[in-house]
């Protein structure tokens, strides 16, 4: 915990206030990081929006409409290239690490950024750069599409209605169905590849349980998510860089707590 504190100082004293943690990992309560509704079949007392206890705990701020607001007007300069293949078709070295992180970096123009990846924490921090996720910087990494994740913590269905229009319409139809969500078309993108892969590998046990709440009630996750964590999450992960998880957003699918990354927005 002593190292914690002297981060978090460390932080301070650089003038950085999106500043993150590593997860301690000491084990003192067992429930589930996430926010429950009705769709994730957990109470609050198997899962809740905090981690840890008593020293060691950790509650991320709940980010106001305003907050969002303000992600959503930040442009970032040098977006990430377009995807011109489904990578679930080809073979690829790339694999999700969570060694590595993705910051915010100032380009000298007001309410403009890019993003870089850093091997450490402590070289982001030394280059007055901001963390805004655990692992490196893809499709998904833009402040904008953190807005998406903390407007709307259960993505399930709506994700899920764009794969039934992408059925009928095809392609563009379920990628600008993603758009009208709020992501932008890099991160619309592998969100489509990602659900017509899962969709492809997952058909029959995923429309056996349309209707199943997202967890057992052991905590555990349903076996079509559990299908899509396994086949279709180490690519997805890998491209898009963002995930809840990786930047301290609780959502309606439980996680432990060892698995998330402590990192709090604000300030922008």
């Amino acid at each position: 915990m002593a190292s914690s504190i002297m981060k978090w100082n460390l932080c301070l004293g650089l003038g950085l206030i999106a500043c993150a943690v590593e997860p301690d990992t000491t084990v003192c309560e067992e429930t589930l990081f996430g926010t429950p509704s009705v769709n994730t079949g957990l109470d609050e007392g198997q899962c809740g929006p905090s981690c840890g206890c008593g020293a060691s705990s950790w509650h991320p701020p709940v980010y106001t409409a305003e907050d969002i607001t303000r992600l959503e007007q930040l442009v970032l300069m040098d977006a990430p290239a377009l995807l011109k293949e489904d990578p679930y078709l080809a073979p690829s070295s790339l694999l999700p690490s969570d060694s590595r992180y993705c910051a915010v970096t100032p380009t000298g123009e007001p309410d403009h950024y890019r993003l870089a990846t850093y091997p450490t924490e402590q070289e982001a921090e030394l280059d007055n750069a901001r963390i805004t996720h655990r692992g490196a910087c893809g499709q998904c990494s833009s402040l904008a599409n953190l807005a998406v994740y903390m407007r709307q913590p259960d993505l399930t269905e709506p994700v899920r209605d764009c794969g039934v229009q992408g059925m009928f319409g095809g392609e563009e139809a379920n990628i600008e169905c993603l758009m009208d969500i709020g992501f932008d078309r890099p991160c619309a993108q592998i969100w489509y590849f990602n659900t017509r892969h899962t969709s492809e590998v997952c058909l029959d046990v995923c429309m056996a349980l349309l209707e199943a709440p997202n967890h057992h009630s052991d905590g555990s996750l349903n076996d079509c998510i559990q299908c899509d964590e396994d086949e279709s999450g180490p690519v997805f992960k890998a491209f898009a860089g963002r995930t809840r998880r990786n930047s301290g957003l609780p959502s309606a699918l439980c996680r432990p707590c060892d698995s998330v990354y402590r990192v709090e927005h604000a300030g922008w």
